[in-house]
């Protein structure tokens, strides 16, 4: 009885895995031509502003409050109504913005625009904080990622980096451009190196008698190749590349930094917390609540997100995927009772 319970579950969960493949197919197409439809109206994203100066304050208010008692509690509960009620126009103002970084660094975009709307509305002696998460990517893009927080240094405006986890390669990049950098104890910083990674299939290709092509113009316009043989001389100038990347970041990274040992620190190792003080790689330990909560003392916090907006494609598959996943999970649990 139990062989034949197991063997009409198992077909079932073959009948489940070609319905969810093929509901999937139809979600995928339907995406792409929403997309498509959408890509032509246009509309990327919008700006979204929130004060987090109340928010901020409310949570110790309230610890504050609840340790209190009797009149002591009256009168801090009058005090606190007070500060609420007042607008203080006179405070100065810390702009937040956070950039969670992914290895193609599309997340510049959302920076360019963030940046371009606090530049329009800054005034003396307003500050800007960015939370800085990634272990770096792309050359060009974290290139342009550092150039957007660079506008706000050229401009005089007191820019702040704060890495709770990760600031490493292309994420340093970034995080060097502030005029302080405040890491978490065990933060991870660093990486001053350029890694490039090419597979080569000649020897398969070879080996199958099968003939790879490749025509160019220009002696080093393929240095390295997939399919094709590598020469010496190719992975020399690709060699001579790489070097030449590396010089290019660590001229960028000496220029903001000037006090660092830039030498003693751009081997690609990577150094946390303390250690990374003790390099001169950031300024001091700390958290990015530590500096909010020290700043919500005179400024006004406001954070500053610009928000792609998410494709109806994008959605439906996304949600598609996910009701795949857990389907295929409990039809997995399932199975296993037998």
């Amino acid at each position: 009885m139990m062989d034949i319970l197991a063997a009409l579950w198992s077909d079932y969960g073959v009948f489940l895995l070609k319905t969810l493949t093929l509901v999937f197919a139809v979600v995928f197409v339907i995406g792409m031509i929403v997309n498509a439809a959408q890509r032509q109206k246009g509309g990327e994203g919008e700006l979204h502003v929130d004060n987090l100066t109340d928010d901020l304050k409310s949570s110790s208010n309230d610890l504050r409050l609840s340790l209190a008692s009797g009149k002591a509690k009256k009168q801090l509960e009058k005090t606190f109504k007070k500060e609420k009620s007042s607008n203080d126009d006179t405070r100065n103002r810390l702009f937040v913005v956070e950039f969670k970084g992914s290895m193609d660094a599309k997340e510049v975009e959302s920076l360019r625009r963030e940046v371009t709307a606090i530049l329009g509305v800054i005034e003396e002696n307003d500050e800007v904080l960015v939370k800085l998460e990634s272990p770096g990517g792309v050359v060009h893009g974290y290139g342009l990622a550092a150039a957007q927080l660079k506008r706000l240094r050229d401009k005089g405006v007191k820019l702040t980096i704060s890495v709770d986890k990760v600031a490493a390669s292309g994420g340093y990049m970034m995080a060097c451009v502030g005029q302080e950098i405040v890491a978490a104890p065990f933060a991870v910083v660093g990486s001053i190196g350029v890694l490039a990674q090419i597979p080569n299939f000649h020897k398969v290709l070879k080996k199958n008698d099968i003939d790879f092509e490749q025509i160019t113009a220009g002696e080093y316009k393929r240095t390295l190749t997939i399919f094709g043989e590598n020469t010496e001389k190719g992975r020399s100038k690709f060699k001579e590349e790489i070097e030449g990347i590396h010089a290019m970041f660590k001229r960028f990274v000496k220029e903001n930094r000037e006090s660092l040992d830039i030498d003693a620190v751009a081997t690609g190792e990577v150094w946390y917390g303390q250690e990374a003080v003790d390099k001169g790689l950031v300024d001091r330990i700390g958290t990015s609540d530590d500096l909010l909560l020290e700043a919500v003392k005179d400024k006004d916090v406001i954070r500053v997100r610009y928000k792609q907006k998410q494709k109806i494609g994008d959605k439906l598959a996304q949600q598609a995927s996910t009701a795949i996943e857990r389907s295929l999970m409990r039809w997995y649990q399932n199975s296993r009772f037998y």
